[in-house]
């Protein structure tokens, strides 16, 4: 089982603090991703006793010092299984670091303040996008259900129990039932964010979903990949299919690629795709159908957007996409009412009642991509009828029954600048919608208005999502703690103190258990789902078929009000969702945008490492390591000193403790060079074929480490006047990065393309390069790339084996001379 609270070493002084650690009754829960330095910055701290605190600390990780004293407390009584609660609001501190909060004896596990939190963030929720994904199955190298499907309730008896080919689109959960309703909506979530925040989005996996860019954004390949699917649900016009497979698919545990569950003994393993009629369907258990409109808007929607987005990279994919959008809203206005999914052999369906949201987002959809006409006054029409999301400020739900959870029809109302009136009503709507949840929560620690039904952390996610959309509408901060709230939940600030997003952050406490075949079968990662989320204790006791496995971690923070648990055997809790992780997608994206533009310093990275500093500034950053050899040393020094210039020098704790090497050390601390570490012994940290195979622990990295800055310090450097690592034999994996960043350190490697970092290879290595090839190679990629060498960590040695003796830095000033020529300034890390 996972630990609650991590520890880590702290270098400092040579002594360790142990950070996470807890008095026995109380705890401080933050977001463990941490926070923009430009952000509203809230810890809860929580009691099994009824006591009162005052005040709370911002400490820095590195130096051990108390930056930030504040008495701004709001206090809260009894809360779920805690008899005393507050909030502590750190929002005026923004300097970039790492830090942990401390009331008395208590204090927060570690985080960080800094603009790249969330850099990657929307990319890696793709992750269980592509786990989930039927037909052919990236993660398992496989194909699955490909003889999906025969048809069932079609009124036609000639087409009813015939093959309709529906293979394809993505598992909703942890069974692998496939549903419009949820894919529909995930299509035209991860559809929106891309819309919204492009610029996050990357390329570094082809269509198929496997690694290797394609020229597409990763999250347009993987909507693209659920369009193909409701294009064969919709195989003709006024033909469309809500459902592929049933509960009968619940016969234990397995692997997609594994299943041979058999619907009808005449079809092999082809599963049955439920025919739209908009009428009651289901066998032993019937749903409430009463029309198609829930359904089909969704299906015009999604194809409405895709055939926006997609038009440069598929363009006859497009233009079908357009044609099926406006059949599929006006059968919607056909055959009016909710299209419920169809139960089998148990009650659990989702149990949708709504249907004028879809309906009004795809006209606002369909308005963009028609000729001028009436259909945006349709989409305010729609609107009307439900001017808030009715599970907003309600105690409770049925399962999906006020779904999808956040109405984006109203938002692109509200956008509407050409209808300034429907602009004006629909903000309004979206802030009714808000203060009725925000009512609701206002007098509990969390500030988490969200009813505690089945899949909470999706309706936390749609109201993240609302939050968001409402704040850029009206610039309003009014809302901005409750914001935080909500988007701190999902990361780390709930009674459990842990994210709810599996896999991330990849150092955080995360659901390590989930009700999956891939984890519990397998031991294979879901990173990127997000799990269902609490639920009511009244919810939770009532389910059929819950045992949990394990002894409950979280037992302490269990109560009557609401329960989670990270144990395979609570799907109520603890299942990833498609739907719900694709809803992340918009809320990730946008913070991961505001990060960039916050930040004061963009880099490129590389496995979490800075590898380049900015590329847009002529700087180039000379960096040296070094471990056993000094030969070149003094000759470096005396180069730099000749050209008034500062170079990096990352030196291990060996090379630091030889006396040999005492003097140049000293030269460059006098020249005002930044020495930092590169590890004691000069580990290997990972696998040289297996880069995610660790080959030390937690501990010897930490404490080697440890040593290294024992090392530096006898030169008068101090931990927070070395923040940048680079790690020994530049090799390293996440969980390296991870560690590092526990420290308030900042891991960096080089930048390649040069083979700068050759000139310690000797003749008989198989990679041997000369000093006139390095040479060349540095120059060669200078002309030829549009940014040249800005912002270069161009790496090199102090000092190489006497085995070659053809040594690089008798180039270093040919070097520096042609950098100045070509404009280049030289800078060291601060």
């Amino acid at each position: 089982m996972k630990k609650l609270y991590f520890i880590t070493l702290i270098i400092c002084t040579l002594c360790t603090v142990v950070v996470g650690q807890i008095s026995p009754n109380a705890w401080i829960r933050i977001n463990q991703l941490g926070y923009l330095p430009q952000s509203t910055k809230v810890g809860v701290w929580v009691s099994k006793n009824n006591e009162e605190i005052s005040s709370f600390s911002l400490v820095d990780v590195l130096t051990q010092k108390v930056v930030f004293q504040s008495n701004q407390v709001q206090k809260f009584g009894k809360y779920a299984s805690f008899q005393s609660a507050a909030r502590l609001n750190f929002s005026k501190f923004n300097q970039q670091g790492t830090y942990y909060l401390q009331v008395g004896h208590t204090k927060s596990p570690v985080f960080r303040i800094n603009a790249d939190v969330y850099e990657g963030s929307a990319d890696f929720v793709l992750k269980y996008m592509r786990q989930q994904r039927s037909g052919y199955n990236p993660f398992l190298k496989d194909s699955c259900h490909k003889a999906d499907g025969f048809i069932v309730y079609h009124p036609n008896p000639k087409k009813d129990s015939t093959h309709l080919d529906v293979s394809g689109g993505w598992h909703d959960a942890s069974d692998y039932l496939q549903y419009v309703t949820t894919s529909a909506n995930a299509i035209f979530q991860m559809m929106f964010a891309y819309q919204e925040n492009p610029e996050v989005y990357t390329d570094k996996h082809d269509a198929w979903g496997n690694l290797g860019k394609n020229g597409i954004p990763d999250i347009l390949d993987e909507a693209k990949w659920g369009l193909d699917w409701l294009v064969k649900m919709n195989p003709a016009k006024h033909e469309f299919y809500n459902q592929l497979a049933d509960d009968r698919d619940h016969k234990g545990m397995r692997l997609p690629n594994k299943d041979v569950t058999q619907y009808a003994h005449n079809q092999g393993l082809a599963r049955p795709v439920y025919f739209i009629t908009g009428k009651p369907q289901g066998f032993k258990y019937k749903n409430r159908t009463t029309g198609v409109s829930s359904t089909v808007g969704k299906f015009a929607s999604a194809f409405a957007l895709g055939s926006q987005l997609l038009q440069s990279y598929y363009p006859d994919f497009a233009y079908q996409l357009k044609d099926k959008a406006l059949d599929a809203y006006q059968f919607g206005k056909e055959l009016p009412g909710v299209c419920q999914t169809a139960p089998g052999g148990a009650p659990y369906f989702y149990e949708e009642d709504n249907w004028v949201d879809d309906m009004e987002l795809a006209a606002t959809q369909l308005s963009t991509i028609v000729a001028p006409s009436q259909i945006i006054d349709e989409a305010a029409a729609f609107g009307r009828q439900e001017p808030t999301t009715p599970w907003m400020g309600a105690d409770t739900a049925r399962h999906y029954q006020w779904y999808p959870f956040v109405n984006l029809g109203h938002y692109f109302l509200a956008k509407n600048t050409n209808q300034q009136a429907y602009s004006t009503e629909f903000k309004q709507y979206l802030e009714s919608g808000i203060e009725k949840v925000f009512q609701r929560g206002k007098n509990n620690p969390f500030l988490n208005g969200v009813p505690f039904v089945w899949c909470s952390n999706n309706y936390v996610s749609g109201l993240i999502t609302q939050l968001v959309l409402y704040r850029k509408l009206t610039n309003s901060t009014k809302y901005l703690e409750m914001e935080a709230a909500m988007r701190d939940w999902l990361l780390g600030c709930n009674p459990w103190g842990t994210s709810m997003i599996c896999g991330f952050p990849s150092a955080g406490v995360s659901p390590q258990d989930p009700h999956s075949a891939f984890t519990h079968l397998y031991h294979y990662k879901i990173d990127g789902g997000l799990v269902d989320g609490p639920v009511y204790g009244s919810i939770w006791n009532k389910l059929i078929g819950i045992t949990l496995y394990q002894p409950d971690e979280y037992a302490a923070f269990q109560s009557d009000l609401v329960v989670y648990h990270d144990d395979y055997g609570d799907y109520s809790t603890d299942e990833p969702t498609m739907d719900g992780t694709a809803s992340l997608s918009f809320l990730l994206s946008n913070y991961e945008k505001e990060g960039l533009l916050q930040a004061k310093n963009i880099v490129e990275k590389e496995v979490g490492g800075i590898v380049r500093m900015n590329p847009s500034e002529k700087k180039i950053y000379l960096t040296f390591t070094g471990h056993e050899f000094n030969d070149g040393g003094e000759i470096i020094a005396n180069i730099l000193a000749k050209h008034r210039i500062k170079a990096n020098f990352f030196f291990t704790g060996d090379f630091y403790r030889n006396p040999a090497f005492k003097s140049t050390i000293e030269k460059l601390v006098a020249q005002k060079n930044y020495l930092g570490c590169h590890s004691d012994k000069h580990l290997l940290y990972a696998s040289w074929t297996k880069q995610d195979s660790l080959l030390v622990t937690k501990e010897q990295f930490m404490d080697d480490l440890q040593q290294n800055y024992r090392a530096l310090a006898q030169f008068g450097i101090k931990p927070q006047q070395a923040r940048y690592f680079m790690p020994p034999f530049e090799w390293y994996n996440q969980s390296i990065v991870d560690w590092t960043q526990q420290l308030g350190l900042t891991l960096v490697n080089y930048t390649g393309g040069t083979s700068s970092n050759a000139d310690y290879t000797t003749p008989n290595m198989a990679n041997y390069k000369s000093s006139e090839q390095i040479f060349r190679n540095i120059l060669q990629y200078e002309v030829s790339q549009d940014n040249g060498l800005n912002g270069f960590i161009l790496l090199s040695h102090i000092g190489v084996s006497p085995e070659r003796t053809d040594k690089f830095y008798h180039k270093l000033e040919e070097l520096i001379q042609f950098l100045k020529i070509k404009g280049y300034s030289f800078a060291k890390f601060e």
